[in-house]
C-alpha cells in the first residue's frame, strides 16, 4: 500500500468518527427528554388555568403595604362590678353548715351555708304571730258579717272588722317575705346564706362552727364570663386609645384572645400618672382568673404602619409545618414560605417572604394546599 492510499484511508476513518460523535444522542439529552416526558414541576407549584381558578372560587388579592399599628401594654384580669359578689353573714350566729368550698360552682340563689341565729327565731316568731292574728281577725270578721246580715250590728262595725283583717293580712305577707328572703329553716333556728349570682367560689373564709357577726365575709364569687381587662396607659399613649379600638390579649400559654376597648378613664391617676383602659373580652376564657397578668396589644383606630405588610388570615396555609402563601404565577400558583408577625382583626402581619404588588390567593386558598398535597403524594409514589 502506497503512502498516499494510507493517508486517504486514515482521513476517511477520522471523518466517520466525527460524524458519529456529532449525531449520536448523549446522556444529557436523554435526561432532558425524560424530564419533559415526565412533566415534572418545580417544588411548591400548583398548575391551574384561569378557568380552573374561577371554578374553584379562589379569590386573589394584591399584596399592599400598610398594617395596623399595635401598642403593647401589660394588663391585669379583673372582675367587672356586675360579675363579682361578696357573700356576707346576714345576722350574727354560729355557722351550722357549709355547702360550698373554694373553687366550687354555685348557681344564682343557691344556698351555700346556714347560720343558726336568734334573728331566725325572731323572724319565725313574727310569722307565727302574724298567722295567728289573721286567724283571729278572720273569725271576728265572719262573726260581724253574720250579725250585720241579721240586722244586729251596724255597717261601721263590719267595715272596721274588714279593715282590721286587711291590715293583719298585710302584716302576714310582710312576715312571710322576710322569712323567705332570710331563708329561715323549717324549725325556725337557722338562716340561709345564698349566692346572688352564678359563678365560682374564689374565696371562702367561712369556718364550720365559728361564730360570725352580721356583715362578716363568708364567700366571694366571680362569674368567669364577666371578666374584664384593665390596662395601664402611659400618659403619652393614653390619648391614642379610644373606645371601640380592637385589641389582642396574649395569655401565659401563648393563646391569643380577641378583645375591644370599652372605656378609657378621662383623667390620669395622680400617683402612677397613667390612664386606665377597660377591655371587654369577645368570649369567655376557661382558666382565666382575676389578678392574672397578660399582655395587651391595642390597635389605635386609623393608625397605619406603611412599612409593614398584612394579609388576610385565610391566605396563610401550613404546608409540612411551614407557613406559606400561594402567589399567582403565569401557570398557576407558587407556595412561598413567609414569616408571620402578629394577628388582629382577621389580618396577619408578614415579616418576610412577600413583596408589594404580588397577587396572592385569599379565599379558598386551602384548596391549593390540598392540590399541592395530592401532587406531592403522586410524585412520592
Amino acid at each position: 500500500m502506497t503512502r498516499r492510499k494510507l493517508v486517504i484511508i486514515v482521513g476517511i476513518v477520522i471523518a466517520v468518527a466525527a460524524l458519529v460523535l456529532i449525531f449520536w444522542p448523549g446522556a444529557e439529552a436523554d435526561d432532558h427528554a425524560h424530564d419533559e416526558a415526565a412533566g415534572e414541576m418545580p417544588e411548591g407549584v400548583v398548575a391551574l388555568t384561569d378557568e380552573q381558578i374561577r371554578e374553584a372560587g379562589i379569590q386573589l388579592a394584591a399584596v399592599r403595604s400598610g398594617a395596623a399599628v399595635e401598642l403593647v401594654f401589660p394588663a391585669t384580669v379583673a372582675a367587672s362590678p356586675t360579675s363579682t359578689a361578696r357573700i356576707d353573714a346576714r345576722a350574727s350566729g354560729v355557722v351550722r353548715s357549709v355547702g360550698k368550698t373554694l373553687g366550687d360552682y354555685v348557681a344564682r340563689g343557691e344556698t351555700v351555708a346556714r347560720i343558726e341565729s336568734a334573728d331566725a327565731a325572731a323572724l319565725a316568731s313574727q310569722l307565727s304571730a302574724a298567722r295567728a292574728r289573721v286567724g283571729e281577725l278572720s273569725a271576728a270578721y265572719e262573726r260581724e258579717r253574720r250579725l250585720f246580715e241579721a240586722n244586729v250590728t251596724a255597717r261601721q262595725d263590719l267595715e272596721a272588722a274588714r279593715a282590721n283583717l286587711s291590715v293583719a293580712r298585710s302584716e302576714l305577707q310582710r312576715a312571710q317575705a322576710a322569712v323567705a328572703a332570710a331563708g329561715v329553716s323549717g324549725d325556725g333556728r337557722s338562716l340561709a346564706v345564698t349566692s346572688p349570682l352564678a359563678g365560682r367560689i374564689t374565696a371562702a373564709p367561712i369556718v364550720l362552727g365559728a361564730f360570725v357577726d352580721a356583715g362578716e365575709e363568708l364567700y366571694r364569687v366571680v362569674d368567669p364570663n364577666g371578666l374584664q381587662i384593665e390596662v395601664a396607659l402611659p400618659s403619652a399613649e393614653a390619648s391614642r386609645i379610644q373606645p371601640g379600638d380592637e385589641a389582642v390579649l396574649v395569655v401565659g400559654d401563648g393563646r391569643e384572645i380577641g378583645a375591644r376597648v370599652r372605656s378609657v378613664t378621662p383623667s390620669l391617676d395622680p400617683e402612677s400618672r397613667s390612664a386606665t383602659a377597660v377591655l371587654s373580652l369577645s368570649r369567655g376564657v376557661p382558666g382565666l382568673q382575676p389578678g392574672a397578668f397578660l399582655q395587651a396589644r391595642i390597635m389605635p383606630s386609623g393608625e397605619i404602619d406603611r412599612d409593614r405588610i398584612a394579609v388576610p388570615e385565610d391566605a396563610i396555609q401550613v404546608v409540612e409545618g411551614r407557613d406559606v402563601v400561594f402567589v399567582r404565577t403565569k401557570t398557576g400558583f407558587q407556595a412561598r414560605d413567609v414569616e408571620l408577625g402578629t394577628r388582629s382583626a382577621g389580618q396577619v402581619t408578614i415579616l418576610s417572604g412577600l413583596q408589594e404588588g404580588w397577587q396572592i390567593a385569599v379565599a379558598n386558598a386551602f384548596l391549593l394546599k390540598a392540590e399541592l398535597g395530592k401532587e406531592g403524594a403522586t410524585h412520592g409514589h
